[in-house]
C-alpha cells in the first residue's frame, strides 16, 4: 500500500510537520530516484528520496518501511536507512561560518513585557508599594 511523500516524510521526522513537507516539494526541495517529486507522490519501499535542507545540505534516504501514523521518534528513524554523504571539511568549515555570522539574539527587552516587567510597570503607574513612589 503506497503512502504519499508529504504523509511519509512527516511521520520519518524528516520534516517537523505535513505542511512543512508540502512546501518542500511544491519548491523543488525533494527528489525520489533523481526526479523532482510533489507532495501526492506514492513513496514505495527502496525509492531513494533526497531532501534540500537549508544552507545547501543535502539528506539522502532509502525508504525501507512504510507507515501513515504518527509514532515515536525512535521507531520513526527506522522507516529509512539514512545514506548521506559525509561533508568534505572545506564544506564542514563553510557550513561552521555560515552558522556563526548568522543572526545573533537581541539583547535586552524585545517585545511585549514578561510577567514581571508588567507587574513592576503597573505598581509603579498606580503608586502601590515598590513603585519608588512615596
Amino acid at each position: 500500500m503506497p503512502v504519499r511523500l508529504d504523509i511519509w516524510l512527516d511521520v520519518a521526522c524528516l520534516c517537523r510537520t505535513r505542511s512543512e513537507a508540502q512546501k518542500a516539494c511544491k519548491g523543488g526541495k525533494v527528489e525520489v530516484n533523481g526526479q523532482s517529486a510533489k507532495s501526492q507522490r506514492p513513496v514505495r519501499v527502496g525509492d531513494v528520496v533526497e531532501i534540500t535542507k537549508p544552507r545547501g545540505v543535502h539528506q539522502r534516504v532509502i525508504v525501507r518501511i512504510l507507515a501513515d501514523r504518527h509514532m515515536a521518534k525512535a521507531l520513526a528513524r527506522t522507516l529509512y536507512e539514512d545514506t548521506t554523504p559525509e561533508p568534505s571539511p572545506e564544506v564542514k568549515a563553510m557550513l561552521e561560518l555560515a552558522r556563526l555570522a548568522g543572526p545573533r539574539p537581541a539583547r535586552g527587552p524585545q517585545g511585549a513585557p514578561d510577567k514581571k516587567e508588567k507587574r513592576r510597570l503597573r505598581q509603579a503607574k498606580e503608586g502601590g508599594p515598590g513603585s519608588g513612589l512615596g
